[in-house]
């Protein structure tokens, strides 16, 4: 198993496999709903979740935009959601490949629909089924679960090229899919996931680095063509103005800062004005008067900083290492290579939303919208990362 050492295992007379040290089948019988999970975890996850709702709450007083109810009943869901995927069985989910590739496209697509589709700043994203949805969102754990189950097949070891473009073109088709809404940003964390899981799938670096190399003279080429669109057509085809002005933003964040840059220099303002130890709860004067944009969601982070300073900042992110090494725990003592990869892929998207909103916030990302794990506005969002931490907690009791 690549990057991990697999744990001892031992048939049992029904046919099943116990790892060394673990409880047996009647033990593991015994056990209450939670008790196969570990209690750090579940603390880890309730301090980030009060953390949350209480930046939440304070982002959202007197904006009528944004309903605090519907955050609680979000977190609510989650925890059934969370419950649901824990009794599942991960394992009776590997080797559906071809039905995961099918239930991704099918969800990513929706949208497009023309009775339930519905399109909001600037992109095709949603659907309204009596209740707004993001099937992007929701899509993040069946790409999980295709990416795993794609990989798991190789055993840890991918070293046949024509393999590894076969498993490389599955995790595309979902990105390729976002693409046509277009989300980017939710793109990008399928990507991430996928890279994640190819290299603890065991896929050789030489692959990695060339297909590293390829993604980014394929973004090369875009800008590229859409110039030539730009002086033939007189306007870009391939990318979006607002798109362009992200990437120009993030090369120059004093480029116009009244413009394209406005979102940028107005969140490291309210960060940086948090100071050490920051204003006190409700006192956040740059997100309360509206000077940050989409503070409850994309930007929740500067409403943090503001309030809570370098200091709050610190603990949401010994929060979130402490969540992450957790899992790590976890994919180590994995007893297949599906759970391993199942957790990895968590990880990896827990892990590139947290390094890709925090970072983008100081300057060090691009701006896109991406949220921040158990801590942005929204129900959708939410529900998602408590069915992915029953997942977890679903390679964890079957370990």
């Amino acid at each position: 198993m690549a990057g991990f050492n697999e744990i001892d295992r031992v048939r049992t007379p029904e046919g099943g496999v116990v790892g060394s040290g673990s409880p047996d089948g009647a033990a593991r019988r015994k056990r209450g709903v939670f008790d196969a999970i570990p209690r750090s975890l579940l603390i880890i996850v309730a301090c980030l979740v009060a953390y949350g709702l209480l930046v939440v709450w304070s982002a959202v007083q007197g904006n009528e935009d944004y309903s605090f109810s519907r955050q609680v009943t979000g977190v609510g869901m989650g925890i059934i959601a969370m419950i649901a995927f824990y009794l599942l069985d991960y394992r009776q989910l590997a080797g559906y490949t071809t039905f995961l590739l099918i239930v991704n496209v099918a969800l990513i697509l929706s949208p497009h629909l023309p009775v339930i589709g519905v399109e909001a700043k600037g992109a095709q994203s949603w659907i309204n089924v009596g209740m707004q949805l993001q099937p992007g969102e929701f899509a993040k754990i069946t790409v999980i679960l295709l990416d795993a189950s794609v990989l798991a097949r190789y055993g840890g070891r991918l070293d046949d090229p024509r393999e590894y473009l076969k498993a490389l073109a599955y995790i595309a088709v979902p990105f390729l899919c976002i693409m046509t809404q277009p989300d980017l940003g939710t793109g990008l964390v399928y990507l991430f996931i996928g890279a994640i899981v190819l290299m603890m799938g065991g896929a050789r670096l030489k692959y990695l680095l060339i297909t590293l190399g390829a993604f980014v003279a394929a973004i090369v080429a875009v800008f590229a063509i859409d110039e030539v669109f730009k002086n033939v057509a007189g306007e870009y085809k391939l990318l979006k103005q607002y798109q362009r002005n992200r990437l120009l933003v993030f090369l120059d964040p004093d480029a116009d800062t009244s413009g394209a840059g406005y979102n940028l220099n107005q969140a490291m303002i309210a960060i940086g004005s948090g100071g050490l130890f920051g204003k006190g709860l409700m006192n956040a004067s740059q997100s309360s008067l509206g000077f940050v944009p989409e503070a409850p969601t994309d930007f929740i982070f500067c409403v943090l900083a503001e309030q809570f300073g370098f200091a709050g900042a610190l603990v949401l992110l010994g929060l979130y290492v402490a969540l992450i090494m957790a899992c790590i725990r976890i994919a180590r003592n994995a007893s297949d290579l599906f759970g391993t990869l199942i957790v990895m892929g968590v990880i990896g998207m827990w892990l590139f939303q947290i390094l890709e909103n925090i970072g983008m916030d100081i300057g060090l990302m691009p701006v896109t919208g991406i949220p921040l794990p158990f801590m942005s506005y929204g129900s959708s969002f939410m529900l998602v990362n408590f069915a992915l931490l029953g997942l977890v907690g679903s390679v964890y009791a079957h370990r």
